[in-house]
């Protein structure tokens, strides 16, 4: 009897190592001789030291055909378990592409979908590290089938618990998708690629017109996709990016996020604001720098800064508490909004707002981009989810109005009228239909145009100078109760930090329905 018990010992201890060791020791040799990780290597990059506990080791395919292709292997090329990142709980699954190239047969993937339902059960966050061919030929529907479980499982876990993507090589198909559906998508800048369709079946690739990194690689999906949150430089740096956005996000959609003690003064006055705008109205600045200097140790995690560039979104902290940032960049297309830019800010606020994390808008908009590419592209129809997105929030909402705020995009900008609940503007603030120069135009066209030649630039600027004082003052809209305050760009911080202190037991209440029609 203990030579059997002792017989067992070493037979579990054999497929322990046997699951360890995916594909065998060579093909993970080869991996990290083409400067990536295996599975286990990534784990062990992400989580603290000991913390992982592995969950179906033991799992293997059922496939019966194809057997002489397709070798039964402990784990079916997929890690999967929980472990800690600074002592905080998370659940975890890491693609081993030494193992059938990463593919996802029926089993890989109803391993991945159990442990995202595990994490959903448990309400802890989700990091899914993904490196694998698309969906296992060999498995045929089977493949598919538990695909489609998984995909169910990640839909459910959406505004449930944050769920993190690091793509670290080749991403194809369905599980392209699957990756897509994180609430933030982390890409390596080598091999970190996404594709719906193989680029063996790409024409262009096959053509010679382009390459893979070219139709899918990090950089693409960075600037013209809009897929990607953020580019790692490598493995560790992806890692420590996922740990980051972790640190701004609760638990799940029922918890605060995390507050993190800072010796930064609430009364820090911000006197290098005083001339950050410049005293003409055309001439662009930076909202990055107003922002980072008006948060906690001007730290500010700005997400998918090369994709829409002309408005900026990402995570910072106001006297310890998380909040999300949405800005207009006066540097780009003037702050316009557009198509890309609108889509960008209405997900990140939805996302902010499923979990409870406060929004602080820096605005200066000057419009809608205007022309017939944005008309027909549906410029309508997505600056709508930006007002929408907005306006369904239920999270604490503060707007600072720097300069512009003209228009529907005025309005589109969590404006007092979508019930934000704090707007306050600078002295250099201008809220009105538009441009004090094109009203006018428009206006006063004729009374300008009965003039003589000699005296119409002068005319048409007195009639701006009484437009921008009838209309475009903040005191016009501070007077009428739609600015709660006007207040001086050394206050910034200090003014923003009081309101959130009060705005931190908001709660509000709709009547019930099933979800809203935002115009998708």
């Amino acid at each position: 009897m203990q030579g059997d018990s002792a017989h067992r010992l070493e037979e579990l201890k054999a497929k322990q190592e046997a699951a360890r060791l995916g594909g065998g020791l060579k093909r993970q040799e080869a991996i990290r001789s083409s400067g990536r990780g295996t599975a286990r290597d990534r784990l062990g990059m992400l989580l603290d030291e000991g913390s992982f506990l592995e969950i179906d080791a033991f799992v293997t395919h059922r496939t019966d055909d194809h057997n002489m292709f397709l070798h039964k292997t402990l784990g079916d090329g997929v890690v999967a378990g929980q472990g800690t990142i600074d002592g905080r709980r998370i659940y975890c699954f890491a693609q081993d592409f030494s193992v059938h190239g990463g593919s996802m047969g029926e089993m890989h993937a109803l391993k991945i979908a159990k442990i995202v339902e595990m994490a959903e059960r448990a309400k802890a966050p989700l990091i899914a590290m993904w490196d694998g061919g698309g969906q296992r030929a060999q498995d045929g529907v089977n493949a598919l089938a538990g695909t489609g479980e998984l995909l169910d499982r990640l839909v459910q876990c959406s505004g449930r618990i944050p769920t993190i993507s690091i793509v670290l090589g080749p991403v194809v198909g369905a599980s392209a998708l699957a990756a897509s559906l994180s609430d933030f998508t982390i890409l390596g800048e080598e091999n970190g690629q996404l594709f719906l369709s193989s680029p063996l079946e790409t024409p262009e690739v096959i053509s010679g017109e382009i390459d893979a990194a070219g139709l899918g690689g990090a950089n693409l999906h960075a600037s013209r996709s809009g897929i990607a949150s953020l580019i790692a430089d490598d493995e560790e740096d992806a890692c420590d990016l996922a740990c980051m956005l972790l640190s701004y996000l609760p638990d799940h959609n029922m918890a605060d996020p995390p507050f993190v003690p800072t010796a930064d003064p609430m009364e820090r006055s911000n006197e290098v604001l005083q001339d950050v705008v410049p005293d003409n109205p055309n001439k662009p600045y930076d909202m990055v720098t107003v922002v980072e200097e008006v948060v906690d140790d001007g730290m500010f995690m700005e997400l998918f800064s090369a994709y829409a560039d002309n408005i900026i979104i990402g995570f910072a902290r106001l006297n310890g508490m998380p909040v999300g940032v949405v800005g207009n960049q006066p540097k780009v297309l003037a702050g316009c909004l557009d198509i890309d830019a609108s889509i960008k800010a209405a997900r990140f606020i939805r996302m902010c707002d499923a979990f409870n994390i406060p929004l602080v808008t820096f605005e200066d908009v000057p419009g809608f981009l205007p022309g017939v590419v944005q008309e027909w592209g549906g410029i309508i129809r997505h600056g709508a989810k930006l007002l929408f997105a907005y306006a369904e929030a239920t999270v604490p909402k503060l707007t600072l109005v720097t300069r512009k705020a003209y228009g529907g995009a005025y309005l589109a900008m969590s404006c007092k009228h979508l019930q934000s609940d704090y707007n306050v503007a600078w002295p250099t603030a201008e809220l009105a239909v538009m441009g004090a120069e094109g009203a006018v135009n428009i206006i006063h066209r004729r009374e300008i145009q009965a003039v003589e030649d000699d005296e119409k630039e002068n005319v048409r600027l007195r009639l701006v100078a009484e437009y921008k004082a009838k209309f475009g003052d903040p005191y016009v809209a501070a007077r009428n109760g739609w600015l709660d305050d006007v207040i001086e760009p050394s206050e910034s911080r200090l003014r923003l930090i009081r309101a959130l202190n009060i705005l931190k037991t908001k709660r509000e209440w709709s009547p019930p329905k099933k979800h809203g029609n935002i115009p998708l």
